[in-house]
């Protein structure tokens, strides 16, 4: 899952770098039609990868600006930067869904996990992995905290260019009536928010249902695994990290008067009709080039494509990859999951999303057309500000909590991890977490406002308290 990112060296760009670069990227488009009117995607047996953002904090709880040294220490390729040096990313390869293979999976990112805690010791560090750290402060959201990859610096510039200098306004509204409005000239707020991303591949005949059904899954995904309630020590949504990753890349569609305005960062536009296809053919109308670089890789590889629908943050986001016999295929990265709050349950809030796109998407009738777009798209919001209490309507037309939602579906989506071949006692015991934890109506995000509120408002001291529970290994049901 390496970033096409990873190549930008430019900074500055002319007008005939967005010439070029949109020229090729009309050209990989068509040579993606083709391969998918030729039938020639990959038909490889189901797969999940997944991608963990985490902080690195000093003794007091707050963020360490160290990513650099810590990534140097670790030396592992599948730990990378993030925006911020406060911030990193491990990579867990795919693994195939059928029999132990998600707990190979799990047991991976437990390998990951144990190295960046022994290594972050040693610095007098430790690593967390929590949706928006409570005690970051506005004031940590400088360029002084960037890390230093051309490419950050290029997204920089570049947003700054779209928003013609601008500052980017933050403007959240809490359901009970807090308010947070703060105003960067960069784009740093990005760093606030860290995320758990699922990476599903399926064979190709598969992939627009699956992706339709990610889209349907979303609003349950994110109030399951909201753990994002603070911000700049703000009481703001279960999950604060939407609005705020949304609002921190707040550039939309060029102004061609024939679509409604359409964020680089958004739940999307619509369903997949026919194929994945049509969002990057979106990709090309409706999104400017960001970073339009000069790219050599071989038209095959897809690498402008592949870089623009990097820089298009859609919740649901169709990705171009490679199997290891260099067959092309699409998956689904799902990303509506905050970090967090421990290694068990974010493999159970995994399976369960997994399961739950599975089984809708082998409904006999497409549930896309059972439950409208708009529906789904407010769906999502509602999970995202109130979390457990969001009243949902679902694809019979019920309107329930999502809280009762969530209870309910639990055995739809052990049915769907079961279809694809999942051992049957990994998909149980990942059910009981998850239903042991509904039952206490316990989130992450839930936890640390009933953790602060004991603790008398003392963000630093309940963050230190949310990190000893997670380094315990403990599941949050559990967590004392």
């Amino acid at each position: 899952m390496r970033r096409m990112g990873q190549f930008v060296d430019q900074t500055r760009f002319e007008q005939r770098d967005y010439t070029r670069f949109k020229r090729r990227l009309g050209v990989e488009t068509d040579l993606l039609r083709d391969l998918v009117e030729s039938n020639s995607l990959s038909r490889h047996a189901p797969m999940a990868g997944l991608e963990l953002e985490a902080w690195l904090i000093d003794g007091a709880g707050r963020p360490a600006p160290f990513n650099e040294t810590f990534l140097r220490r670790i030396g592992n390729d599948d730990m990378v930067t993030e925006i911020g040096r406060f911030n990193v990313e491990m990579n867990v390869g795919p693994r195939p869904l059928q029999g132990d293979g998600l707990a190979q999976l799990g047991a991976d990112l437990q390998a990951h996990w144990s190295q960046c805690r022994k290594v972050a010791a040693e610095m007098g560090l430790q690593v967390v992995s929590i949706g928006i750290l409570p005690t970051l402060a506005d004031a940590d959201l400088t360029l002084a905290n960037m890390s230093d990859r051309a490419r950050y610096r290029a997204l920089n510039q570049q947003v700054r260019h779209m928003r013609h200098g601008r500052p980017n306004c933050l403007d959240i509204d809490g359901p009970q009536g807090e308010h947070l409005h703060s105003e960067h000239d960069d784009v740093m707020l990005e760093a606030a928010a860290t995320s758990l991303q699922v990476h599903l591949q399926l064979p190709a005949d598969q992939t627009v249902r699956a992706y339709n059904a990610a889209i349907i899954a979303s609003a349950l995904t994110v109030a399951l695994a909201g753990n994002s309630p603070l911000l700049f020590g703000k009481r703001l949504w279960q999950e604060t990290r939407v609005p705020l990753f949304e609002q921190s890349l707040n550039i939309g569609t060029r102004e061609d008067g024939t679509h409604a305005p359409l964020g680089r960062a958004s739940f999307g536009s619509a369903y997949a009709g026919y194929s994945l296809l049509e969002c990057f053919r979106e990709n090309l109308e409706r999104f400017d080039p960001l970073l339009p670089v000069r790219l050599h890789a071989a038209r095959k590889r897809l690498p402008h494509l592949r870089l623009h629908n990097g820089t298009i943050w859609r919740w649901n986001r169709p990705i171009v990859g490679f199997d290891k016999d260099g067959s092309v295929h699409l998956r689904t990265e799902h990303r509506p999951m905050g970090a967090g709050p421990s290694v068990a349950d974010m493999m159970a809030n995994l399976g369960f999303a997994i399961g739950l796109m599975a089984w809708l998407s082998r409904m006999d009738e497409p549930p896309e057309q059972r439950l409208p777009f708009a529906v789904a798209h407010s769906n999502f919001y509602a999970a995202a500000r109130d979390g457990l209490d969001a009243n949902l309507q679902w694809i019979d037309g019920r309107v329930l909590t999502a809280e009762a939602l969530l209870l309910e579906l639990l055995a739809c989506s052990r049915d769907g991890l079961l279809g694809l071949g999942v051992d049957t006692t990994l998909a149980d015991g990942w059910m009981a977490l998850l239903e042991a934890r509904l039952v206490q109506r316990l989130t992450g995000a839930r936890w640390q406002l009933a953790r602060l509120d004991a603790l008398g408002g003392d963000l630093a001291a309940m963050t230190l308290d949310y990190v000893r529970h997670q380094a315990s290994g403990a599941p949050l049901h559990l967590w004392r």
